[in-house]
């Protein structure tokens, strides 16, 4: 049996892929929405729930397969305990398909009550199409930030159409036992960070850090968007890329690419070549050290290590600087506006935007953290780590999902080539944004 080690940093600083398991990459592609005209849907006129005298029963659409046996054995007898009148039903879709099974159930009216809603595009979409129903007198969305609900708002801000769910948190999960072999401590500034990957190079025991760039979106997720908010300030830089304030050719984007540039001389050897399972794997097997993470690699990492395990937020410049964190969207669930019962859906949603739901799955989920403002206290200690940052940090998303992935060449997709060709050597940094720039400039229009 491994050990997880209980939190041992202290923060002195001021102050959030989804797919089919529980480590993957970012929870869905950017893709463009359609370019149909905004028809709010809406739903029909609430009735009775048990008018008839009979239960309702609400049938959740999701792609989170893995999921059931919580959703059936946790969450769901939670809520029917509180509402006796009405049955819940969990019915995921394989992760790959849902996306097209749901547009067809939908297209044909036999999609269920309530849809797990992808964050950004994808569920505006669905939401422009009229689809999903606006829940802006749900009163429980006053319990998530603007950060939170951003990933399922419509670009005026009007209308929140799904209840944030769940987040996952980027920072650097570490071999505690290789650490404390070696006599180090987790870094909290650049410099600090800096001497503790030297000291595991110079011992030669361990590869420093373990990330590869075969399959790109590794740099671009937990490299690039996990210590790049500390350069543009978190939600202030991705605002301000929207708006035009800010470009990447700016000298936070390159200082945040210069920093990511001198990874490499840490990195495994042929990490060209390394791909994402290969890292986990590398990790895993304890012959690294430090590993540039995801939330969502907890379960795996908790299985798997035959070590303690702990965690560590992006070090910042310099001791004292304000803090961000890529706490980034990733799963909401909204109301099908045709359902037949939009009472009880509506129920069901206001129960999820609170505080049972929301410590019944970060706590079945292990990091896949709650939207919600309402505090929560989470059983497995690495987990618990990365939610405490929320304390001391400000929370951002990843800068690309938000609008500017829509147009081609694709903003997201660009970021994975870049990032990892600055891993590689192959660019600059002054070279990966002005072509992150000249990207954008191609199809973007900044809106002030």
């Amino acid at each position: 049996m491994h050990k997880i080690l209980l939190p041992m940093i202290v923060v002195a600083l001021a102050l959030t892929a989804c797919g089919q398991g529980t480590a993957q990459p970012p929870a869905a592609e950017p893709t463009a929405a359609t370019a149909a005209e905004p028809t709010a849907a809406t739903a029909t006129e609430p009735t009775t729930v048990t008018a008839s005298g009979e239960k309702v029963t609400l049938t959740i659409e999701s792609w989170r397969n893995d999921d059931l046996q919580i959703w059936e054995d946790t969450i769901i007898p939670a809520f029917e305990a509180a509402n006796p009148d009405i049955d819940v039903v969990f019915a995921p879709s394989a992760p790959a398909d849902y996306n097209a099974a749901l547009n067809a159930k939908l297209q044909g009216g036999t999609a269920g009550d309530l849809i797990t809603c992808r964050p950004f595009d994808a569920s505006l979409a669905l939401y422009d199409q009229g689809h999903l129903a606006p829940l802006n007198d749900l009163a429980g969305l006053a319990n998530f930030s603007d950060v939170a609900k951003s990933a399922w708002i419509t670009d005026d801000g009007a209308n929140v159409f799904c209840v944030p769910m769940a987040s996952v948190i980027h920072g650097f999960i570490y071999n505690a036992d290789a650490f404390a072999a070696l006599g180090l401590t987790p870094p909290t500034t650049q410099a600090e960070f800096k001497q503790v990957l030297d000291a595991i190079k110079a011992d030669g025991t361990y590869i420093p850090l373990d990330i590869g760039t075969a399959d790109q979106w590794e740099a671009a997720t937990m490299g690039f968007q996990n210590i790049g908010p500390n350069y543009w300030k978190g939600e202030q830089g991705r605002q301000n890329l929207i708006s035009g304030a800010e470009k990447f050719t700016d000298p936070q984007y390159v200082q945040a690419f210069a920093e990511l540039a001198t990874w490499k001389d840490y990195l495994p050897e042929g990490y060209e070549a390394v791909k994402y399972p290969d890292a986990q794997q590398l990790f895993t097997l304890g012959r690294a050290a430090i590993y540039p993470a995801g939330s969502w690699e907890i379960a795996l990492f908790n299985k798997d290590a035959q070590f303690e395990l702990g965690a560590f937020p992006p070090p910042v410049a310099n001791a004292g600087d304000p803090c961000y964190i890529s706490d980034h969207t990733d799963i909401g669930i909204g109301m099908n506006s045709k359902t037949p019962n939009p009472e009880a859906a509506k129920r069901f949603l206001e129960w999820v935007a609170g505080p049972e739901f929301a410590s019944l799955y970060s706590n079945a989920l292990p990091g896949f953290f709650s939207l919600s403002n309402a505090p929560v206290t989470l059983e497995d200690p690495l987990a618990q780590q990365f939610l405490s940052w929320r304390d001391t940090c400000e929370s951002t998303i990843r800068n690309s999902y938000q609008i500017l992935s829509r147009g081609e060449p694709n903003l997201e997709n660009e970021l994975w080539r870049v990032s990892a060709g600055v891993l590689n050597g192959a660019l600059t940094p002054e070279q990966a944004t002005q072509e992150l720039q000249s990207g954008l400039d191609q199809w973007y229009t900044p809106k002030p």
